[in-house]
């Protein structure tokens, strides 16, 4: 009997670079609940099970909620509004600081936006203080002191620290400065205990809801929120689970998580383990549909590449058309880097939230 060929030996690939190993199983693998929604019926089907495995991935959300036991600690008059130091608790052992702006004039319940900050000296970078605690005169930073320019525009607003910034740091981290952050120990310890940063940071932008809601100039039907970096990041998740946003602006955070966290090095508070193998950013994004939601990037920021951001925009507005709601997204393409501009994304919320 003729004897049969042995299979010829595959040459060993030799390959000893960790990010090349990342990004190629990254091309291998298909998030398991991508969106391919062709209407109404199917998107609701399918958010269905995307929302519900999101907040497993994101950690345990306490559903009984533990009081808020708020108190507000300093008043101050400013330039056409009132700022409120307040401070509630969002876990029994976990309390929140914030900032509450306050129009002045104002009568009845108003349109209200939860206002988060990205990485820097917390709360304090978006309404106008400066590191050595005196007021900007002018708007300031990368993020333009945005929670300022909206209380300016008629919104009730809350900007409270992130956990692990500001007066919500570590003790190491609050000796080395007021730019500082606890994100690292404090993300990498929370993974060990089967949480994540960004659910503990969703979780407290739904208490920032919860107190908003004992506030007698807050009209509850028209919270929105937005956010710039890290601060779009938790938008993006918060709106995209908690149902009473109403809507959000999203800064400096929208891209293919394959051109952003996973190719560019970024803070450990941007991850949430295991997502990639159900879905990518614009599914994610679209599951804040169909409320209104509005994107903005700078053209040259170097971390949430625009040519990425054009892309999940592009299958984002895709989700949204196929279920009907192609008129409540937008985007804008900014000439900038990576900052806050808010010239098409303020009229925009005050479309959807004071219409």
């Amino acid at each position: 009997m003729p004897q049969k060929k042995k299979p010829a030996k595959q040459p060993v690939r030799r390959a000893y670079s960790p990010m090349q190993h990342a990004m190629e199983t990254y091309e291998a693998v298909q998030p398991a609940l991508s969106c391919d929604a062709r209407n109404e019926t199917e998107w609701k089907a399918w958010r269905a099970k995307l929302k519900r495995k999101f907040l497993e991935l994101l950690g345990p959300m306490d559903e009984r909620r533990c009081d808020l036991a708020p108190q507000v600690s300093k008043r101050k008059r400013m330039d056409g509004y009132t700022r409120e130091r307040v401070i509630f608790q969002s876990r029994p052992n976990l309390t929140v600081a914030a900032w509450v702006l306050i129009p002045e004039k104002a009568s009845g319940r108003l349109p209200t936006l939860i206002c988060l900050h990205g990485h820097g000296a917390g709360k304090d970078e978006i309404v106008g203080i400066n590191d050595d605690g005196t007021e900007r005169a002018e708007y300031g930073g990368y993020q333009k002191d945005f929670a300022v320019q909206a209380v300016r525009r008629g919104f009730l607003v809350i900007a409270p620290d992130m956990l692990s910034f500001g007066e919500r740091r570590d003790q190491p981290e609050i000796a080395q400065g007021k730019g500082s952050s606890s994100c690292r120990r404090s993300s990498l310890a929370g993974m060990l205990l089967g949480r994540t940063m960004p659910g503990l940071r969703v979780y407290d932008a739904m208490r920032c809801i919860d107190y908003l809601e004992t506030r007698p100039e807050c009209d509850p039907k028209r919270i929105g929120c937005m956010g710039i970096s890290g601060g779009g990041e938790i938008t993006t998740f918060a709106a995209a689970v908690e149902e009473r946003i109403s809507a959000a602006l999203i800064s400096g955070y929208l891209a293919y998580w394959r051109d952003s966290i996973v190719s560019i090095a970024h803070c450990e508070d941007n991850y949430v383990p295991g997502v990639l193998q159900w879905a990518e950013m614009p599914d994610i994004a679209s599951l804040i549909a169909p409320r209104p939601v509005f994107f903005e990037n700078g053209t040259e920021d170097t971390i949430f590449p625009i040519r990425s951001a054009r892309a999940a925009f592009k299958q984002i507005r895709a989700s949204y058309t196929a279920a009907g709601w192609g008129h409540r997204c937008d985007m804008q393409a900014f000439p900038g880097e990576h900052q806050f501009c808010g010239e098409k994304g303020f009229p925009f919320l005050e479309r959807w939230l004071k219409g």
